[in-house]
């Protein structure tokens, strides 16, 4: 093995340990439940033949085919998708209540479901928009009120949390609680006091 490979293999495994690490003891530990086999990473990716045409790196949970009713506004000015990109339906998966827990690695037979504050369900259109383009910008299409993608924070940029340039709920949670979010309820990526994690983006 080329010394290469051999790099990249052991900064792949140090990057998942560290994953695990931030995982471990949050809302996403599922070690201890029956269903998970004591394992943490594998509900939701597999080291080998994973869903090669779905967004998240080998993933291994089964997706969600429900059909969402998206946030709609009048006053909504960003361009927003028909459905979920892939990288929310990664956490929709789970979280609208339509796919059991213990369904991965091919198994589909679940009975354990999202309950609680932990369940969005498939109306969407009273949340936070997802899969909508983040546009600052005083142009048609554009919101005069949102930051600069360019805004600087201790942990990165604006940017840094769009995907694809769209807000998706990885844009406000870290589904790994690395970091410093570890810290944070409901898996913020900032501490909600004071609307901090509203304020990063809308410029109120």
């Amino acid at each position: 093995m080329k010394k290469a490979t051999v790099l990249a293999f052991g900064l792949i495994l140090v990057a998942g340990f560290a994953g695990a690490q931030g995982i471990t003891g949050s809302a996403h530990d599922f070690s201890g439940e029956t269903w998970s086999g004591g394992t943490i990473c594998l509900p939701c990716h597999t080291t080998h033949h994973g869903i090669t045409d779905f967004v998240a790196p080998l993933w291994n949970h089964e997706v969600t085919v429900a059909t969402f009713v998206m946030y709609s506004s009048p006053t909504l000015d960003g361009a927003i998708d028909a459905q979920p990109a892939d990288v929310s339906k990664a956490c929709l998966s789970c979280h609208d209540g339509t796919v059991a827990l213990e369904n991965f690695g091919g198994f589909t037979g679940g009975t354990t479901f999202v309950t609680g504050d932990a369940l969005i369900g498939t109306d969407l259109s009273n949340d936070h928009p997802i899969s909508i383009v983040y546009s600052p910008g005083t142009g048609a299409g554009q919101d005069s009120e949102l930051m600069p993608t360019n805004s600087t924070y201790a942990d990165g940029t604006i940017a840094d949390y769009l995907f694809t340039s769209k807000v998706e709920c990885a844009t406000c949670h870290d589904v790994h609680n690395g970091g410093a979010v570890g810290t944070n309820p409901s898996l913020l990526v900032e501490d909600p006091a004071g609307s901090v994690i509203c304020l990063r983006c809308h410029a109120k």
